[in-house]
């Protein structure tokens, strides 16, 4: 079976797969309990072994801590906490340890690899406590990473705090703002980084604008910039581009089908885009997307 590329995780002391597995398209109704843990059990036996959750995947968490318990050695556990637990006011202090013990409990484990505040304002990251909150439980050994998750202004401000020890943020050939921005700085920091939305939606598979705002957003820039004409098998070509740039660590994909997960790995068993047409990718976005923030 092929293997995955593992790698270091910034100065966190962990390795992660260089593709890991999105947790939200397993969490609704759209698949049963007994095809998640089928799905989750077949990510692991392909070597992705990061697995991204979060508080508001709906059933996720709850899925990915039943299929994995007994084999929870082979994962890297990764959630995001902020809101949504009850009695507790949403980015608040107080929430922080309320959602790891959540967390915990609904994973089925006694301790999280990484976990994320999520996708919360400049204002909550200085000003609510949230941030102390969650270095308090890494240093409680409850956490063993403490991390951020989000785009642009805040997600500037986290690499730059010195509180986290990874990112995850929004990196793919039709959102490459983090080159510019944050991602020397992570480089610099020893900052691990996970990369969200690395196909980008998939744009290539709609033949009009489709609905959902990130997807729209993505249709809208794949076709701007012209990719379209390209001859590209886009479905390789977007993931080998997003997770072989330098800083990258790991890139997460969800997805409901076994099938899917197979051509994932098998794309990046492909190595790294020929230099030439990374640079081509850049230098098109460089074209056109000095304006663009990152969809959130």
């Amino acid at each position: 079976m092929p293997t995955l590329e593992q790698r270091p995780f910034g100065n966190t002391g962990l390795a992660v797969p260089a593709l890991g597995f999105g947790g939200g398209h397993i969490g609704g109704d759209e698949v049963s309990d007994a095809q998640a843990v089928q799905i989750i059990h077949r990510t692991l036996d392909l070597g992705i072994t990061l697995l991204d959750t979060a508080r508001g995947y709906d059933r996720s968490e709850e899925r990915i801590g039943h299929a994995i318990h007994s084999r929870r050695h082979e994962v890297v556990l990764s959630t995001k906490i902020g809101y949504g637990v009850a009695g507790f006011s949403d980015w608040t202090a107080d929430i922080i340890p309320a959602g790891v013990t959540e967390a915990l409990r609904v994973l089925q484990t006694d301790y999280l690899d990484i976990v994320h505040l999520h996708s919360c304002s400049v204002d909550v990251l200085e000003n609510s406590g949230v941030v102390e909150a969650l270095q308090r439980e890494q240093q409680a050994g409850r956490i063993r990473v403490a991390a951020y998750s989000g785009d642009n202004d805040s997600l500037i401000w986290a690499v730059n705090s010195g509180a986290f020890g990874s990112i995850q943020c929004s990196f793919s050939i039709c959102d490459q703002r983090i080159l510019e921005t944050a991602l020397p700085t992570a480089i610099r920091n020893g900052l691990g980084v996970i990369a969200k939305r690395p196909i980008a939606n998939a744009p290539w598979r709609y033949s009009s604008r489709p609905a959902g705002p990130a997807t729209a957003t993505n249709w809208d820039r794949f076709n701007q910039m012209g990719l379209r004409d390209w001859n590209l098998d886009w479905a390789d070509a977007a993931l080998r581009f997003a997770a072989f740039t330098p800083g990258i660590h790991s890139c997460i994909v969800g997805t409901r089908n076994p099938m899917h997960l197979e051509a994932n790995v098998a794309s990046l068993q492909n190595g790294p885009l020929a230099p030439d047409l990374a640079s081509s990718i850049r230098a098109i976005y460089r074209q056109h997307g000095n304006d663009w923030h990152s969809t959130i």
